[in-house]
């Protein structure tokens, strides 16, 4: 899609990847595919078991209801 096409203004798109990015930043859903533990963080961190097998997801991504 083209800038041209866009729904959001320039500045309104800026604000809106920033606002994604906040989200990521702070809200990050951690699985680790070794011990099944799941954990809310801020920055992606091995488990607690010493596995860095985890999976990552953006909070976000998950509706809110």
């Amino acid at each position: 899609m083209s800038d041209s096409n866009s729904l959001f203004t320039p500045q309104e798109l800026r604000e809106w990847q920033l606002a994604l990015a906040e989200a990521d930043r702070y809200n990050i859903f951690c699985h680790c595919r070794k011990c099944d533990r799941e954990w809310v963080a801020s920055t992606q961190v091995p488990c607690t078991c010493g596995s860095t097998n985890i999976e990552y997801i953006a909070c976000w991504q998950f509706p809110d209801d």
